[in-house]
């Protein structure tokens, strides 16, 4: 098992009772961790780099922005309702603990464009579908998805339902 790995801490009953919080703080503060985090992450890209990696509010930024910076491509936020200041595209989408909604703004990525969605953990999937439902309705070809820990009790992974890779560096 990766360094990194052991440090991500469960955190029981939040946000809500019954819920266990995959925290990936204590990744992001270890040097080394957040390192090796962003090299597994990296590696099925190394060698097909995408134009840019799209991350999900709010820690797939964090890891999104990193991905982006190491393979020297673009990173397209994807954000929360009333965060981005310009004409935005919305798509609502199912939690495994209640309802939310994406956007990204409209003019964020060029038809073509080959991208990577990238968050932090894969739980019911309704997060990363939403995701690759923005990309795909700005013309995006979405070449793939990264995430860092997936919980396969929730079963995510039956929304990613295109061709293109989903790769999970942990499965938790």
């Amino acid at each position: 098992m990766p360094h990194w790995s052991s440090l991500i801490r469960e955190v029981p009953d939040f946000p809500k009772p019954g819920i266990v919080f995959k925290d990936i703080t204590p990744v992001l503060a270890d040097a080394r961790g957040f390192a090796g985090a962003i090299d597994a992450m990296a590696a099925p890209w190394r060698d097909a780099v995408p134009d840019a990696f799209i991350g999900i509010e709010s820690r797939g930024f964090i890891f999104a922005a990193a991905l982006a910076q190491a393979l020297g491509t673009g990173f397209v936020p994807v954000r929360k309702p009333g965060k981005l200041p310009a004409q935005v595209i919305a798509h609502d989408y199912a939690l495994e603990y209640g309802r939310d909604r994406l956007e990204m703004h409209a003019d964020a990525l060029r038809p073509g464009a080959r991208v990577v969605l990238v968050d932090d953990v894969l739980a019911t999937g309704g997060t990363l579908r939403a995701a690759l439902s923005l990309a795909q309705r700005q013309g995006a070809t979405v070449t793939g998805a990264a995430v860092l820990v997936e919980l396969p009790a929730l079963r995510g992974r039956a929304l990613w339902d295109v061709a293109a890779p989903l790769h999970v560096a942990l499965q938790g």
